[in-house]
């Protein structure tokens, strides 16, 4: 198998996996603060596991600033994931989906603010076609707020990653495995005084979903994405990307008998297309689909330049 189309195969079953992710969390039956808190626990095991065995702690790279860097970022990850679930219960997999793939447009909004980067006439443009197809998607009617408060938790959600890649981007020299591991590490004493373990003693076969997203979601998914990412170019990262919310919808239709309307489907295209002109433009910060979004690493198996997202 030649080394590109391997690297297809892996993220396709990465982006494959991400969409699944949606019915591992409400399958579990466990709040939003409790799913994260054990998907970063099952997950640093699993990648903490995987990193052993590969060697990876050997000439980590990390430096004290670096470590810190990667910790802030497992701030803003471990949230953005929080905020993500809640939008799940608040309206749907599908709608909170479509709506976290704004996160390139609070990319160049970050650039803008923090960098001075100048944002681009057709940029704006896209921004705003994007803009458009939020509205359409949303579907929020007057007086209706249950939409409003999941489409609200979708788009912190989306601020929080973008943040997340913002400072995480910084981080050189280091494995994205290990930037990972240490921002689901992050996660366990910050979400310790949020979580209700009491509640979570009777979730019988839930244990098997929470188990599973960390060794599916936390764990095979990133190490195929990052063994992805040094086979692919750019343009093909992006474009793969979109397996994500495609079957991230299919699998609610298919699970939950949920479906988008035909008003909120018009807006789907607009997103997308907006979505992939920006990611590839080029003077965007890139995302990474991980809890560790793009890192310079200094081997084949670092994160390539590569934009794309998941959850």
């Amino acid at each position: 198998m030649r080394n590109e189309t391997r690297g297809t195969v892996e993220l396709t079953l990465a982006m494959v996996l991400s969409g699944t992710l949606g019915v591992f969390v409400v399958e579990s039956g466990a709040s939003p603060f409790e799913v994260v808190f054990f998907r970063c626990l099952f997950g640093a095991a699993a990648l903490g596991a995987y990193s052993l065995a590969r060697g990876f702690f050997t000439g980590h790279g990390f430096t004290g600033r670096k470590l810190g860097l990667a910790t802030l970022g497992g701030v803003f990850i471990v949230f953005n994931w929080v905020f993500l679930f809640e939008a799940y219960e608040a309206t749907s997999i599908s709608l909170a989906t479509v709506v976290y793939h704004t996160q390139p447009f609070f990319l160049v909004l970050l650039g803008a603010v923090f960098l001075r980067e100048r944002i681009s006439a057709g940029k704006l443009g896209w921004l705003a076609l994007a803009f458009a197809g939020l509205v359409l998607v949303s579907g929020v009617r007057p007086g209706e707020t249950t939409s409003l408060k999941g489409l609200g938790f979708a788009l912190a959600a989306a601020v929080l990653y973008a943040l997340a890649t913002f400072v995480t981007k910084r981080i050189t020299g280091v494995r994205p495995h290990l930037i990972a591991l240490v921002q689901v590490l992050t996660g366990l004493p910050l979400l310790l005084p949020f979580a209700d373990f009491g509640a979570v003693g009777g979730l019988g076969t839930g244990w098997l979903w929470l188990v599973g997203l960390g060794i599916v979601h936390t764990g095979l998914m990133y190490v195929l994405m990052y063994a992805a990412y040094a086979k692919l170019p750019t343009a093909k990262i992006a474009v793969l990307a979109f397996t994500y919310p495609a079957v991230a919808m299919g699998v609610d239709w298919a699970v939950y008998g949920h479906h988008i309307g035909l008003v909120q489907a018009l807006g789907v295209p607009l997103i997308v297309l907006a979505s992939l002109k920006v990611t590839l433009s080029g003077s965007a910060p890139a995302r990474v689909v991980a809890p560790a979004p793009r890192t310079a690493g200094h081997e084949p198996e670092a994160a390539s330049p590569a934009a794309t997202r998941a959850a």
